[in-house]
């Protein structure tokens, strides 16, 4: 506001609220949503070197809780705002910003709230916020990612009922006995694999930039009598590359019994499951009762809140274009479209049928091993990073919104 910038707050809960600020354009094409979230993960400060939300600069570094997730695009959101309306820059388009206070956990105080009580105040055509950013190894950028769809967070339990009984008499029907048959055929089973536009491109591109052998690996996909060794291979050293090809399930909660000498009569276990955009969840329960093929075991969907699915963002749209000029012109590098495995708020824009983006600063492959990644207990980013990201963000919504 002291930039003569109006800013609305929009809280459903006062103590999470969400900030709205529009610069307007000429009207002549559709708003620009830039976003990103305010609120992370939590702390453990007694782990930190650094105070986990002084953002130490440190050795070149901002150290910090959210320096990597997601303050990059949120800084350099706000920034961007900043500067086209020091700088005058004409507009074709509003350039809304949003800072929205929950991702990380519940949704319903931040992009929920928002979608659903103050649509009209962010209704835009093109939005632009966290899932993408530049793949760094080595101190080389690589290559760039913009996510243009997700993976569906679809929960389900598997529940089992048995005879219970003496721990000194064990019983091979037991509940937990047929829970660890079941849990152990949906963690080894490979789900059907296909593709969508956005990973065919995506494995497609990242062939023609990978060394030999990785990409006769990456072709190889497309292979039906190779894919499944390959698959097999990734499932066992890059799960990230496996979960993008099929439906994935991680059984993570397993609870049954409540003293060593009792055999309980119930056993359950809680599976992550991440659907590809298009998938037919009804479908793919039905199908995974039939990997587990025993009657005693039941297949139960997960109620509550659940993502909404959309379709894919497009990758053949002057937007589009328009990050893959920014990339390449301050990074010099090819841009590839991803789908993430993980979940993001741009879920619910495109179910309101923006064509969303997803961006971000370069990270380094190293940091992550190291500890230094999102979510961990050293966060941080290089300095350099952050300000070559402002440049992009800076070169793609003028390239975006800006008169032409």
């Amino acid at each position: 506001e002291a930039e003569g910038i109006p800013v609305t707050v929009a809280a459903k809960d006062p103590a999470r609220a969400n900030l709205i600020a529009r610069l307007k354009g000429n009207g002549t094409k559709r708003p620009l949503l830039i976003m990103g979230h305010s609120d992370t993960v939590k702390v453990d400060p007694a782990k930190w070197t650094f105070p986990p939300f002084s953002a130490t600069r440190n050795g070149g570094y901002v150290y910090g809780r959210g320096t990597l997730d997601d303050k990059p695009n949120l800084t350099a959101a706000m920034m961007t705002m900043l500067l086209l309306k020091r700088s005058g820059t004409l507009l074709d388009r509003d350039v809304i910003f949003v800072s929205e206070a929950g991702e990380e956990a519940a949704t319903d105080p931040g992009i929920g709230y928002l979608t659903t009580e103050r649509w009209a105040e962010i209704d835009a055509e093109i939005c632009l916020a966290e899932g993408g950013g530049v793949r760094r190894t080595g101190g080389v950028n690589r290559y760039a990612t913009v996510q243009t769809t997700e993976k569906q967070p679809k929960a389900a339990r598997l529940i089992v009922t048995g005879p219970a009984g003496h721990g000194s008499r064990p019983l091979r029907t037991s509940a937990v006995v047929h829970l660890a048959r079941a849990v152990d055929k949906i963690a080894m089973w490979d789900p059907p694999m296909r593709f969508n536009d956005t990973t065919r491109s995506y494995f497609e591109k990242l062939a023609n930039l990978s060394t030999p052998e990785d990409a006769a690996r990456l072709k190889g996909l497309f292979d039906p009598e190779k894919a499944p060794a390959i698959r097999e291979y990734f499932a066992e050293n890059d799960p990230g590359t496996y979960s993008m090809l099929h439906t994935s399930i991680a059984p993570n909660i397993i609870q049954a019994g409540y003293q060593v000498n009792v055999i309980p009569s119930s056993a359950e276990a809680t599976l992550d499951i991440r659907a590809l955009p298009d998938e037919d969840i009804t479908a793919f329960y039905a199908l995974m009762e039939t990997v587990i093929n025993d009657p005693t075991v039941k297949v139960v969907p997960a109620t509550g809140n659940q993502r909404p699915g959309a379709a894919p963002s497009s990758i053949k749209t002057p937007e589009y274009r328009t990050l893959e000029e920014a990339y390449k012109k301050v990074y010099g590098i090819t841009t590839l479209p991803q789908m993430s495995t993980g979940a993001t708020d741009m879920a619910f824009l495109r179910a309101k049928g923006v064509q969303c983006y997803g961006i971000g600063a370069a990270r380094d492959d190293e940091d992550a091993v190291k500890g230094f990644g999102a979510h961990s207990d050293q966060e941080r980013i290089r300095e350099e990073a952050f300000f070559q990201h402002l440049q992009f963000f800076w070169t793609a919504v003028t390239g975006i919104a800006g008169k032409q």
